[in-house]
């Protein structure tokens, strides 16, 4: 069983930064692909990122358009941790934040049935 947990969230005014950390443990080696998804009260879980990670053909990141040009998405092997750093923040952007993962060899990145595997969320809140 794969275990994820987040942190980093927080209330920044608008304009600000976060940088979110979501870290595995209970299962050797990493994910074929990570993703980030934030749900806003009485809304859906949307697709805010991911990072897909194959052997022959390292890292590749994918994002909403709502957040292209200020987030991004990155992984440390290593730690086994994958990053969120979000940048000029809007209050459009406040939410929970979830990580998500999967172990499956995919190539869909875009909705919550694409993951097995989620944390139990960060807010992030940010003020006008």
């Amino acid at each position: 069983q794969v275990q994820l947990v987040e942190s980093g969230g927080g209330l920044v005014q608008a304009g600000g930064s976060l940088r979110l950390s979501c870290t595995a443990s209970g299962r050797a080696g990493g994910s074929s692909a990570s993703g980030w998804f934030r749900q806003a009260p009485g809304k859906e879980r949307d697709f805010v990122a991911a990072i897909s990670w194959a052997r022959w053909s390292g890292s590749r990141t994918y994002y909403a358009d709502s957040v292209k040009g200020r987030f991004t998405i990155s992984r440390d092997n290593a730690k086994r941790t994958v990053y969120l750093q979000m940048n000029t923040l809007e209050p459009e952007d406040t939410a929970i934040y979830y990580c998500a993962a999967t172990y499956d060899s995919t190539t869909h990145y875009y909705t919550p049935a694409d993951y097995d595997y989620w944390g139990q969320g960060t807010q992030v809140t940010v003020s006008s």
